[in-house]
C-alpha cells in the first residue's frame, strides 16, 4: 500500500471518529461510523490473503447491520418524539434496538462472535487499530446515551461478556484471539458501569487503550502471533519479555498496576448502589481471564522450545522500539491517580 493511500485512510478514520464524538445530531453520528467503517475495510484486506478478506467481509456485515439499527432506531425515535439529537432518545422500542447496535459495533458478548475471527485474519498493526481507535466513536455514542439505554439488558449483555471473554480465552494458543477476549471482557466491565457512573467508564476505557496498546506493541517488536512464540521471547529478549509480562499483569487487574485501578473504583461504585451480588459474580469473571493472563506470563518465562536461536539481531532491527517504554510506565504508574479519582468520583 502507497504511503499516500495509507495517509489518506488514517485520516479518514480520524475524520470518521472525529464527527462522531462533535456530533450532537444522530445522522451526523451515524455518518462519523460509516466513513470509521468505510476507511479501515482496506487496511484489513491490504495483505492479500483469503483469511484477511474472509475477516474483512465479516467486518463490513456486522458493522452494517450495526448502522443500519442504529439509523432504525433513530428514524423510530424521530417518528415518535420528532427530535433528531443524541441526548434525546426517549422512545423505549428505540433505546432497545439502539442499545443491541451499539453492543453489535463494539463486540459486547453476546454479539461477540465476530470479533476473535475479525482479529485472527488480520495483521498486528490493524488489530492494534480495531482493538483500541475502533471502539471510540460507538463507546462515546454509550456513555452519551448511557442515561436513556435499557438499564437491565445493559447489564445482562455485561454479565455475559465478562463471562465469555474469560471463558473464552482459557482454551486459546492464538495471541490475537486471546487480545480479543481479552477485549470483550474488558468491554463487559465499562458496559456494567456505564449506567451509573459514566465517568468510571471513560476511565476505564483510557486505561484499556494504554494497556492494549503496550501489549500489541510488545507482541509486534517480538512477532509473537502464538504462545509458541511467545515462549521463545525470554531467550531472545529478557528485558521484553519481562516488560510483557507486567503489561499482562495489568490487563489481568492484579494491584498495584493501572489495571487493577479501574476494577477497584467500579467494583467500589456498584457496591454503593447496593448490587453486591453482581459485584461478586464480577470479580470472580474477573480471576478467568486473570487465568489465561497467567498462563501467558508462565510460556513467557518458565518454558522454552527446542532449537531455538539466541540471536537478537532480529528484535534490534525492529524501529518501534521507542514507544514500548513509555507504554510500560503507563501501565504500572497510573495507582497514584486513586486519591484524585476518588474525590472526582
Amino acid at each position: 500500500m502507497s504511503p499516500y493511500t495509507l495517509s489518506m485512510l488514517m485520516s479518514s478514520l480520524a475524520v470518521g471518529t472525529t464527527t462522531t464524538l462533535l456530533s450532537y445530531h444522530w445522522f451526523l453520528a451515524w455518518m462519523g461510523l460509516e466513513i470509521n467503517t468505510l476507511a479501515i475495510i482496506p487496511l484489513m484486506t491490504k495483505m492479500h490473503h483469503p483469511r484477511a478478506t474472509e475477516s474483512a467481509t465479516k467486518y463490513f456485515l456486522t458493522q452494517a447491520t450495526a448502522s443500519a439499527l442504529i439509523l432504525f432506531s433513530t428514524i423510530m425515535n424521530a417518528w415518535a418524539t420528532g427530535e433528531w439529537t443524541i441526548i434525546d432518545m426517549s422512545h423505549y422500542t428505540s433505546t432497545t434496538i439502539l442499545t443491541i447496535a451499539l453492543a453489535i459495533k463494539l463486540g459486547v458478548a453476546p454479539f461477540h462472535l465476530w470479533l476473535p475471527d475479525v482479529l485472527q485474519g488480520l495483521n498486528m498493526m490493524t488489530c492494534l487499530i480495531l482493538s483500541t481507535w475502533q471502539k471510540l466513536a460507538p463507546m462515546a455514542l454509550l456513555i452519551l446515551t448511557s442515561h436513556q439505554l435499557n438499564t437491565n439488558l445493559l447489564t445482562v449483555m455485561a454479565l455475559m461478556s465478562m463471562v465469555v471473554g474469560g471463558w473464552g480465552g482459557l482454551n486459546q494458543t492464538q495471541t490475537r484471539k486471546i487480545m480479543a477476549y481479552s477485549s470483550i471482557a474488558h468491554l463487559g466491565w465499562m458496559t456494567m458501569i456505564v449506567s451509573f457512573a459514566p465517568n468510571l467508564a471513560l476511565l476505564n476505557l483510557l486505561i484499556y487503550i494504554i494497556l492494549t496498546s503496550s501489549m500489541f506493541a510488545t507482541l509486534m517488536t517480538m512477532s509473537a502471533t502464538n504462545m509458541n512464540k511467545l515462549s521463545a521471547s525470554w531467550l531472545k529478549t529478557p528485558t521484553l519479555a519481562a516488560l510483557t509480562m507486567v503489561v499482562l499483569m495489568a490487563l489481568g487487574g492484579l494491584p498495584p498496576t493501572s489495571g487493577f485501578l479501574p476494577k477497584w473504583l467500579i467494583l467500589q461504585e456498584m457496591t454503593k448502589q447496593h448490587l453486591n451480588t453482581l459485584s461478586i459474580t464480577m470479580a470472580m469473571s474477573a480471576l478467568l481471564s486473570l487465568f489465561f493472563y497467567l498462563r501467558l506470563s508462565y510460556a513467557i518465562s518458565m518454558t522454552s522450545p527446542p532449537h531455538i536461536s539466541n540471536s537478537n539481531l532480529s528484535w534490534r532491527k525492529k524501529n518501534n522500539l521507542q514507544i514500548i517504554p513509555m507504554m510500560i510506565v503507563l501501565s504500572t504508574m497510573m495507582m497514584p491517580m486513586t486519591p484524585t479519582l476518588l474525590v472526582m468520583n
